[in-house]
């Protein structure tokens, strides 16, 4: 509990003085709460005192009393306002901060960190975890440390007029801490486990989500909804457990508190009755007996969630500080040429090697193709040297530079890619776009749409470039995609460009624009295609012919065909596939 709370207090950094001066507001706020009870217990004790000793009762008192309470009361808001806003905006500040931080450092791992983190503990983590801490963090931090403030400010008045009512409330809070501290203990317990039921149903219904068109095509709605009934199921029953497991201890420190307002107000009663106490000291007491415990009572739910909260903690450093940063110790380098070279490099997924002792040099400002069959290892190449994996074996060269030694940023502003499977983000086509440049101008935008055979059909949407495409661009057909993501990679204007079967989905009406927008693209820069396509490894400068993980033939398309061995096996396919027609019977 008072960990958590400690993390909760470091996480604040630069805005700890912001959380101090609030917890002193805090107090002063608590003492303007109890200010107006003991005023109004004092005048009214006042009052029975005359009534009883047969005096005369000063009424300069009701309107003197009254007046005193009104600017306690002000002065309470007015403190608990100020309070508010120097803490709750701290939180929103700080996840903001560590979003960010999130998706920088997320940025910077492997991609094999996705294949052993799923999707759902990345959301869960990032959405779940980081709003317990905005909604949660500094709020719970105030009720834990601002109820024992209102709860010490009481005390102090207590101590001071009778030390033995102060002890019967110390005991009972002493008795609530006690499950308390059994309230955190079970909560730091569940915590993962309730976090873990979080992270399985967000990445059911991702994939629910996710597969529904095959769940359609397939006509298999029973066997979809399999998975996301038994995580729904499974949340439900481990939230139900962890719930009825935390009432015991929440009741018993309930009980604690009440048993302690009985009890200050049976002993201030005995007190003034027997004389021991004077009338209005009595009321105050029997006032604070109603009150004292007030601030105390929330605490089972803040020690609760404080619980819940370290292990956002837990989950929010995995993801910060994960070891799969591939660039942890690179360097900002700008090479100044873009020849490229792999020297005996060998990669593997998990168990399965891909890559075998591989090696090759592109000189800069010329075209290579990759050629190969299915699962050959040709896209993971072109991963390799966008690093997005790190090799396991060897080094990789860009300018002479070993890109270990180079940020991410540092290497990929200089490489612009072209995927086959084209994904783009859930906002307008000019925003797409302009993520190969945010700082192109509109006139450069649009001329990267035309030399991308873009433009037309864009202008036929809705609104324009200001269209917004659906998440994953799912409003466009393949090309349009595939047209989009070519006029990204123009406006980025790299040195480097990676083509993996960049006219796959071009329909054969626009095959010969788009390739003369690739042309343009690829003018004067050091290009690696991945390519079937005969009129694309032909006019390739070198050529890499890949099968199982080797390079097993290099040179130019004049010189390997001439030579009995795979590229010839593979041209004479293609061409044999190239030439098919439809009957005309």
């Amino acid at each position: 509990m008072f960990k958590t709370l400690k993390r909760i207090i470091d996480w604040c950094g630069d805005f700890k003085g912001k959380l101090y001066l609030g917890f002193v507001f805090s107090f002063f706020s608590h003492w303007f709460a109890a200010m107006p009870v003991m005023a109004a217990s004092y005048a009214v004790g006042k009052m029975i005192d005359s009534e009883m000793n047969g005096t005369e009762f000063d009424r300069q008192l009701i309107p003197l009393s009254l007046g005193v309470l009104i600017l306690f009361v002000f002065l309470r808001f007015l403190f608990d306002y100020i309070r508010a806003r120097l803490q709750e905006t701290i939180s929103y500040e700080l996840v903001a901060r560590d979003r960010l931080a999130v998706g920088d450092a997320l940025k910077r791992v492997s991609l094999g960190y996705f294949q052993n983190v799923n999707t759902g503990t990345i959301l869960s983590s990032i959405t779940t975890g980081l709003n317990t801490l905005e909604n949660m963090g500094i709020r719970m931090t105030d009720v834990f440390i601002g109820g024992y403030l209102n709860f010490a400010c009481v005390l102090i008045f207590l101590l001071f007029i009778k030390p033995v009512i102060a002890l019967i409330a110390v005991a009972a809070a002493a008795v609530s801490f006690i499950f308390l501290t059994l309230v955190s203990k079970y909560s730091t317990r569940n915590a993962p486990v309730e976090a873990q039921a979080n992270k399985d149903l967000t990445m059911a219904v991702i994939e629910y989500a996710r597969g529904l068109p095959v769940v359609k095509s397939f006509g298999q709605s029973g066997a979809s909804t399999a998975a996301i009934n038994k995580a729904i199921a499974d949340s439900k029953r481990i939230h139900l457990k962890i719930e009825w497991g935390f009432i015991p201890s929440n009741c018993g420190h309930h009980l604690a508190l009440r048993c302690g307002t009985v009890a200050l107000g049976l002993a201030s009663s005995i007190m003034g009755i027997s004389g021991e106490l004077p009338v209005s000291y009595m009321l105050s007491f029997i006032f604070f007996s109603f009150i004292i415990f007030i601030s105390l009572e929330p605490i089972s739910d803040s020690s609760h969630i404080l619980g819940v909260i370290d292990d956002a903690f837990d989950q929010l450093d995995m993801l910060k500080k994960t070891d799969n940063m591939i660039d942890r110790d690179g360097k900002d380098i700008t090479p100044d040429h873009f020849d490229i070279e792999f020297s005996h490099v060998d990669f593997g997924y998990d168990t399965r090697k891909v890559l075998n002792d591989v090696s090759f040099s592109i000189p800069e400002k010329t075209s290579t193709a990759i050629v190969g069959p299915s699962g050959s290892g040709k896209t993971t190449i072109c991963s390799l040297l966008a690093r997005f994996y790190d090799t396991d074996k060897g080094t990789i060269k860009v300018g002479g530079h070993d890109i270990k030694e180079m940020t991410c940023d540092s290497l990929l502003k200089n490489i612009s890619m072209v995927f086959q499977n084209v994904y783009l983000f859930n906002d307008t086509v000019r925003a797409n776009i302009l993520f190969g440049n945010p700082d192109a101008s509109e006139k450069d935008m649009i001329n990267a749409a035309k030399k991308a055979c873009c433009h037309d059909f864009i202008m036929k949407l809705p609104y324009g470039y200001d269209t917004v495409i659906g998440e994953g661009g799912g409003t466009l057909s393949g090309g349009e995609k595939q047209r989009i993501s070519i006029a990204r990679a123009m406006l980025k204007n790299a040195p480097i460009i990676i083509l993996d079967e960049a006219t796959a989905s071009i329909d054969p009406e626009n095959e010969h624009l788009i390739q003369n927008a690739i042309s343009e693209l690829t003018r004067n820069k050091t290009i690696i295609t991945i390519a079937h396509r005969l009129a694309t490894i032909e006019n390739a400068d070198q050529i890499l012919v890949v099968d199982n993980g080797s390079i097993i033939q290099k040179g130019k398309h004049s010189e390997l065909i001439q030579k009995e061995g795979r590229y010839k096996q593979f041209i004479t396919i293609r061409q044999n596939a190239e030439k098919w027609s439809i009957s005309q019977n």
